[in-house]
């Protein structure tokens, strides 16, 4: 079992959705994120006064999957992603120690689906 952890573009998540459904990943959880990598921020001006912004909105996407959906899991979010340009965002695929289904008290890759 691994969790897959992605950061993507808020204006890109329905496309990752999309994308995710067609691999027939349906479970996921989506969180509002705020952060910097490459892009390090950008200057605007407000009423005159310059501010430097450096941390930029970001969308964070949990899947819990096994691991013969890993791969098709990234290349759907991948596929969803990506612009070719920075901050695209990043995917780390972590190891899951245990799962367990509240409703039926499941473990293991059972609870995952």
């Amino acid at each position: 079992m691994k969790l897959i952890i992605a950061y993507v573009q808020p204006h890109k998540l329905q496309d990752v959705k999309k994308s995710l459904y067609a691999a027939e990943v349906f479970k996921l959880s989506v969180t509002n994120a705020l952060g910097c990598g490459a892009q390090k921020g950008y200057h605007e001006s407000y009423r005159g006064v310059d501010f430097e912004v450096n941390l930029l909105k970001k969308v964070r996407i949990e899947i819990a999957v096994n691991e013969d959906f890993v791969e098709k899991t990234v290349e759907a979010i991948i596929a969803g992603a990506r612009t070719g340009t920075i901050g695209d965002g990043k995917i780390f695929v972590v190891d899951l120690g245990e799962c367990i289904r509240i409703r039926t008290g499941e473990r293991g890759s059972a609870a995952v689906g």
